[in-house]
């Protein structure tokens, strides 16, 4: 049966479930090993800047259909400072941080689709999709 699932994110070690979690639900759609790791590691950069700039909020899993086409849907939300710059944050090399400020247009990049809506003072929420390739089993 497919449904959402919810996960409370607020430590490194959520990162690592969120990451298996995404993987356990993308496999049964038919996605390659590779996309797999690709969904997995987009997770994780949206869930580590969870953990790095909001200290806590929840990622949230689902299985998409539309027409023929099948996928996943990963959206990512905290209550968090929020991103005063949205154009500035998907430029590659930007961090407010101390990383290498590849983590939200790293991520934009691994998935199909990718949205990003955020508030100074209110939080952030990311959604992305990755579809099945239709030549995939």
């Amino acid at each position: 049966m497919e449904h959402e699932v919810c996960i409370p994110v607020s430590s490194e070690i959520d990162i690592v479930t969120a990451r298996q979690k995404g993987r356990q639900m993308a496999a049964p759609l038919g996605f390659s090993n590779t996309e797999l790791t690709l969904i997995a590691t987009a997770i994780s950069e949206v869930v580590r800047n969870i953990v790095e700039y909001a200290r806590s909020g929840e990622l949230c899993l689902d299985i998409v259909r539309e027409g023929d086409r099948r996928g996943i849907v990963v959206t990512a939300q905290d209550r968090g400072p929020g991103i005063p710059n949205i154009k500035l944050a998907m430029q590659d090399g930007y961090s407010t941080g101390k990383s290498l400020g590849l983590g939200l247009p790293g991520a934009k990049r691994l998935m199909d689709e990718f949205e990003i809506e955020s508030e100074v003072g209110r939080g952030t929420k990311i959604t992305m999709k990755k579809w099945v390739q239709k030549n995939a089993r």
